[in-house]
């Protein structure tokens, strides 16, 4: 089942079309004090356990996310969701939001999709991200979501995809990642 902490999302054919609120100051400042989550914790939750725990705000979100001012919102088995305000800071030279950017939210969802698949203390790593922006984002864009979904779950190697729309689901970029699954250490 999904987990979806906005009451205002709508999930169109497993398409994130909804039209996304910030954090209130209250909100922001409760989920900043939320506890990181330890490394122990990780190994004794499955990964579906753990996605869902930091989508719920129970942990604080990973650093990555606190830079990008980006959200996890939404996590189910083989999917993971996240939402991006572009702002100014995120820029390249051109006035245009940094393919950088882009790309890291398809890292990050495609990755998080395919944690939701492993067992308790089974982790991964990214092989290869690959991205095709196919139109430009703005500061002015509004927010953009990057759906991963996991494509072929195997022992050793995951494959996911990932898109990144906007607000009215016009596609702005897609992509693809191979991860690797490693095991429990002994």
């Amino acid at each position: 089942m999904d987990l979806c902490r906005y009451n205002n999302c709508i999930c169109k054919d497993s398409l994130v079309t909804a039209s996304w609120k910030p954090y209130s100051p209250a909100e922001k400042a409760a989920r900043a004090k939320a506890p990181p989550i330890s490394g122990e914790a990780l190994r004794d939750m499955s990964g579906i356990e753990a996605m869902q725990a930091l989508a719920a705000g129970q942990y604080h979100r990973p650093a990555i996310l606190d830079l990008l001012d980006g959200d996890l919102i939404e996590v189910g088995e083989g999917r993971a969701v996240f939402v991006l305000e572009p702002s100014a800071a995120l820029l390249n030279p051109l006035g245009t939001v940094h393919g950088g950017i882009a790309l890291t939210l398809l890292d990050s969802c495609t990755g998080c999709a395919a944690h939701t698949t492993l067992p308790a203390g089974v982790g991964y790593t990214t092989l290869e991200t690959k991205g095709n922006f196919v139109r430009a984002i703005m500061p002015d864009t509004g927010p953009i979501y990057a759906e991963g979904k996991v494509v072929a779950a195997g022992r050793t190697i995951i494959t996911a995809e990932g898109r990144i729309t906007d607000s009215q689901g016009r596609l702005l970029a897609h992509g693809t990642s191979t991860l690797l699954v490693l095991g429990p250490k002994n």
